[in-house]
């Protein structure tokens, strides 16, 4: 593509040059050649001038021989007495036309007109000479624009404001409120320098927000421009970049030279982890682009020369790539970490993604912040316009808690789709996801249950949902036990009711996904009787006894939850018909109800069961699916 427009140009400029070779040519054919109109009483044709000098009626004839055109005088036979002027267009040769003249007495004389090829050759020699004249100046004019642009290469790409209308304020940013409290600071530098100037503080020279990608990490950075009413520069990690070696660091000069001359300001650099890597790992010796880029950002932010009044903020989701240098003090002396939100986070952000929407005054945001435990902002403002889009097409007025409750499912796990399965496999796929739902029932180490479905979803062809109703970062090997015994729940609930012969590969997803867990466990985090030691299963820097010792308790664990999974499954075998019963008929089981049918056949005390937060939650589940990689256990 890159090519097309100078391939098009030549054949432009190729076309012209032939039209204009072949104008003279065509202007003298058209000026020279003699035309007669056909069937003009006033014309002679050859033979016809011949008949008329035999005839004797042909008193005198003018020749020209510039246009080969004979002016014959003939007698008027329609008028007695009078003449005629009649034209006739002669040959090369005439030389019997002229003897039979003689003949007859025939007076003749020959009168050349003006040479017209002359007037021809010279109109098109001009016509040529302005064309060329015009061809060149636009050859100019291109490449004078061609070194305007070269000039301009190395110029900085950022978008600049002077006053910043991001249309985004503190206000507008909810569930990070730690961040907003360390970057306000930032904002009253800018606005007020003197306040901490007076007392010997300086401003901080960066800021460097460390995030999950769709925790609001830009958001955070419009705000601060929107707050600070200061000039902003705007730009991208992967802008400063070329294929040119210099182009780069030549931006960066160019950006901190506009930004200190419209000081105090700010640069947002959003994915700085483009131009921000470690040093030394590239080709060329350390003397990449890339690398050159970075070296001048690192000048430019703490060098020789100061850099007042211009403060950076920068973002990436991969701190653990960036230089060292980049990082230092004096540099970006700030790092704020933006984390997805918590319960209260969540309900802030949905109060403000909810404003511009009708909602049903019975919406409860409480429950949807509850239920939506590891959505990041994004995710919330995503599945607000899910809820949105659901309303719409069921022609609503307003967004209720089942568009929410659809919208949830949506985002998780994909579009509901419609029951194909035959009746076998249907059976078997029910006693599948039973096998889960049952076992997340009755161990109480596992998080509540959600919701249980054989609709299809996406790939999924059944689903079983739980949400933690506690929200930590720690988990208990009680927990993990627990889980990956949940984990096994499809396979074995398969091996019970239809024998070990019968089971498909639904469960195979769901065992890389268990063994993943259990190799954690046993290598990371002291899980198992290998002891208290962290092994780097990645490059595997031990030998292969350990390695042996590694696998071997990682199968130990799996074994012994796999039996637990059989056991409780055996023991409730009529209660896990029942179930299997009315989610082939309902299709979809919530967890309450599903919880009650349990204590309704074991006789458990409700009261002493723990409970989710709220029904038909997505945080985690199991999806059954087709071919390779059918149960999967999604974390949001």
């Amino acid at each position: 593509m890159e090519n097309s427009s100078p391939v098009k140009s030549k054949r432009f400029y190729k076309s012209l040059w032939r039209l204009a070779a072949g104008l003279p040519i065509v202007l003298g054919v058209a000026w020279s050649t003699p035309v007669l109109a056909k069937n003009d009483p006033n014309t002679l044709t050859y033979g016809e001038l011949f008949k008329e000098v035999d005839r004797g009626v042909v008193s005198k004839l003018e020749l020209d021989p510039v246009t080969k055109i004979a002016k014959v005088t003939v007698a008027d036979a329609t008028a007695p007495g009078k003449m005629r002027i009649k034209e006739a267009v002669l040959l090369d040769d005439n030389a019997e036309l002229y003897n039979k003249l003689n003949n007859k007495n025939v007076e003749f004389s020959v009168q050349k007109s003006a040479d017209k090829n002359a007037i021809v050759g010279l109109l098109g020699n001009v016509l040529l000479l302005v064309f060329v004249i015009t061809i060149l100046s636009a050859i100019i004019r291109r490449s004078g624009n061609a070194g305007g642009q070269a000039m301009n290469f190395g110029k900085s790409r950022a978008r600049f404001q002077m006053q910043a209308k991001t249309g985004v304020m503190f206000d507008d940013v909810a569930g990070i409120e730690e961040a907003k409290e360390e970057l306000q600071e930032v904002v009253t530098f800018l606005q007020e320098p003197e306040r901490f100037t007076s007392v010997g503080a300086k401003i901080p020279k960066g800021v460097l927000l460390v995030g999950s990608p769709g925790t609001g990490k830009t958001l955070m950075a419009k705000a601060i421009a929107g707050e600070a009413g200061v000039p902003f520069f705007s730009i991208s990690g992967s802008e400063f970049v070329e294929m040119f070696v210099g182009v780069g660091a030549s931006r960066v000069r160019d950006l901190f030279k506009k930004a200190k001359e419209n000081a105090p300001c700010l640069i947002f650099i959003d994915e700085i982890d483009a131009v921000g890597r470690q040093r030394g790992v590239g080709i060329g010796g350390g003397n990449d682009e890339r690398e050159q880029t970075l070296n001048q950002l690192l000048t430019e932010m703490d060098g020789f020369e100061g850099n007042n009044g211009v403060i950076i903020i920068a973002a990436t989701n991969r701190p653990d790539v960036l230089d060292t240098a980049l990082l230092r003090p004096g540099r970006f002396d700030r790092q704020v970490q933006v984390d997805p939100p918590d319960y209260k986070g969540r309900l802030a952000i949905l109060q403000v993604h909810i404003r511009d929407k009708k909602v049903d005054p019975e919406l409860s945001l409480e429950a949807i912040a509850r239920r939506t435990t590891g959505f990041t902002g994004a995710d919330l403002a995503n599945l607000l316009n899910e809820a949105a889009i659901f309303t719409a097409r069921r022609h609503k007025e307003a967004i209720t808690i089942a568009e929410v409750d659809d919208a949830i499912d949506r985002v998780m796990a994909g579009m509901e789709g419609k029951v194909v399965m035959d009746g076998k496999f249907k059976r078997m796929t029910a006693y599948h996801e039973v096998g889960h739902a049952l076992l997340i029932t009755l161990l109480k180490e596992h998080d509540p249950l959600q919701k249980v479905t054989v609709l299809p979803r996406g790939r999924a062809i059944g689903l079983t949902w739980s949400t933690p109703n506690e929200e930590h970062g720690l988990e208990s090997r009680a927990k993990l036990m627990a889980m990956i015994t949940v984990k096994l729940g499809g396979r074995a609930a398969e091996e019970i009711v239809f024998g070990k012969d019968e089971v498909d590969s639904g469960a195979s997803s769901d065992i890389q996904s268990l063994t993943q867990i259990a190799r954690w466990m046993v290598a990371q985090m002291g899980m198992s009787e290998l002891g208290l030691v962290a092994m780097d299963t990645e490059r595997q820097e031990y030998s292969e006894t350990i390695a042996a010792q590694i696998d071997r308790e990682v199968r130990k664990i799996v074994k012994d939850c796999h039996q637990q999974a059989l056991d409780i499954l055996q023991s409730h075998r009529g209660l896990m018909d029942i179930l299997a019963e009315i989610l082939i008929d309902k299709e979809t089981i919530e967890g309450d109800e599903f919880r009650k049918i349990v204590d309704r056949e074991t006789g458990r005390n409700e009261s002493n069961q723990a409970k989710p937060a709220l029904a038909n939650s997505s945080n985690s589940g199991c999806t059954r699916k087709k071919a390779k990689a059918s149960w999967v256990f999604i974390f949001s």
